[in-house]
């Protein structure tokens, strides 16, 4: 099954060329790194995939679904999203009190429980809470849980709505290196018991983990490559699109940089 294709796509805004002839394909037996530069065209790209912009040229189909030819609502409920933009949101929520409740919202999709959670929602988030190491966690106020935690905690509610394609966008961004490696190891955890397609976005190559098979780099708004990683996340490709002499190193199937 084919669970992303991003056909000849470009977005013009003004006289300036957000993204230029984008082409990708991800199928449902792949996990895809998505890597470029500050303003490279990342976050252009998301917001075609979750149809909330519209290219001016190419398409864009989501799960089967060509947009333009369905409705954009359905296509989004089967996208699960991470970001520290989300975490913002629940921290002005002060419908949320406990971090079990953030997990059970997953389900609706909503900022906020507004229903009445079941015995089985609330079982699916305590194992939900386990798969990141939370469990100790599950009646913790949301806004006493540690930045690092609280990325794991959305983790946790991206897999509650159980999606067919979920995007980690900078999941490590403010994270200590501690922070981090506990939450890249939290997703690994809970990848190996099944899941979604991943589209892992990042502009730091060592948090890409053994499980992610493919990766695109974007520069300045086009594709600088694309295939599997280990034929991608190279000295030529890097230093190209990073803009700066780097040298990659591989350990423990995943890839280090250190600048020249």
């Amino acid at each position: 099954m084919e669970i992303l294709h991003v056909s000849d796509v470009t977005w013009v805004r003004g006289n300036r060329t957000i993204l230029d002839r984008v082409n990708w394909r991800v199928r449902a037996d792949e996990h895809w790194a998505l890597l470029g530069l500050n303003g490279s065209g990342k976050t252009s790209l998301l917001q075609m995939i979750s149809g909330y912009q519209w290219p001016t040229r190419g398409s864009v189909t989501v799960l089967g679904m060509r947009y333009g030819n369905v409705d954009v609502r359905e296509v989004r409920k089967q996208i699960g999203w991470v970001s520290s933009a989300i975490a913002s949101r629940f921290e002005a929520d002060a419908n949320l009190d406990k971090a079990y409740e953030v997990v059970i919202s997953g389900k609706y999709g909503s900022i906020g429980l507004w229903q009445t959670p079941t015995d089985e929602d609330k079982r699916n988030a305590l194992d939900a809470l386990a798969q990141v190491s939370l469990s100790h966690l599950a009646d913790a106020p949301f806004h006493t849980l540690s930045q690092g935690e609280r990325q794991r905690l959305l983790i946790a509610r991206a897999f509650m709505a159980k999606p067919k394609l979920l995007i980690l966008d900078e999941p490590c961004t403010g994270l200590d290196i501690r922070a981090r490696e506990l939450l890249l190891s939290s997703l690994e955890r809970a990848q190996r018991t099944g899941g979604p397609t991943i589209i892992y976005v990042t502009h730091h190559v060592e948090e890409i983990l053994p499980f992610i098979s493919h990766a695109l780099v974007i520069d300045e708004g086009r594709v600088a490559a694309s295939g599997e990683k280990q034929a991608v996340l190279t000295d030529d490709v890097l230093r190209n699109a990073f803009h700066v002499d780097v040298r990659t190193t591989w350990e423990n199937q995943r890839v280090w940089l250190t600048v020249r």
